[in-house]
């Protein structure tokens, strides 16, 4: 068996300071994306979407973040997913960002919703061709019988729409999750590491404590 025990790593590339930081998460939340974008960290938009059913049954998996607006975070997939059908039972959601390049992480926990056909028709229009086809292909999370039944879908598809402009799925389109905690960790010697979480208060404004390691 694998030795995990004897696998650490000491983090000393930053600090993380209450006077240093924002007090807005969101204004901080791009800042550190950017410079995750600049240290070259491996899909700096990749997080962890943590979705669970209304018993409280947990499932996560990993989508793209492809958008930061002021009340959140703007991701797309198909509605008639397993994350789908949980979040239309459960709008409660978290998400986990990882840039092991900067020794952070930064947690969000929040309310999920879809955004508007208007707001999803204008991504859809800029996604490769490929992409749109797959789109429609994939019914996504459904059991199949073999990978040729999904590449059979997708010729179909190719076939159908050749020559044509590709419409969005019905069952396809954004969720944005607005957040009503964020929390910003950054790795710190012998595990004594900064951890800084904003907390949504009832005004609108965002409280701001330090969390023990």
């Amino acid at each position: 068996m694998t030795d995990l025990f004897n696998i650490r790593r000491d983090f000393s590339l930053k600090t993380l300071s209450e006077s240093d930081v924002n007090p807005n998460p969101i204004n901080l939340f791009e800042v550190w994306f950017k410079e995750a974008v600049a240290a070259e960290a491996l899909e700096p938009n990749a997080m962890n979407l943590a979705t669970s059913t209304p018993e409280g049954r947990p499932s996560s998996r990993i989508v793209l973040l492809k958008q930061i607006k002021e009340e959140g975070f703007v991701f797309f997939t198909n509605y008639n997913s397993r994350k789908g059908e949980q979040m239309a039972l459960n709008k409660y959601c978290a998400l986990n960002f990882v840039w092991h390049e900067l020794e952070r992480q930064v947690r969000v926990e929040g309310i999920v919703e879809k955004i508007s056909s208007k707001d999803s028709d204008s991504y859809f229009e800029v996604r490769p061709e490929k992409s749109k086809l797959g789109a429609w292909a994939s019914p996504q999370s459904k059991v199949i019988p073999n990978r040729e039944f999904l590449e059979k879908l997708m010729l179909d598809f190719e076939n159908l729409y050749k020559n044509k402009e590709i419409p969005r799925p019905e069952n396809w389109g954004g969720y944005i999750v607005k957040p009503y905690l964020i929390e910003f960790w950054q790795g710190r010697k012998n595990r004594l590491h900064d951890r800084l979480q904003y907390t949504l208060c009832e005004n609108k404004d965002w409280k701001i404590e330090r969390l023990a390691p």
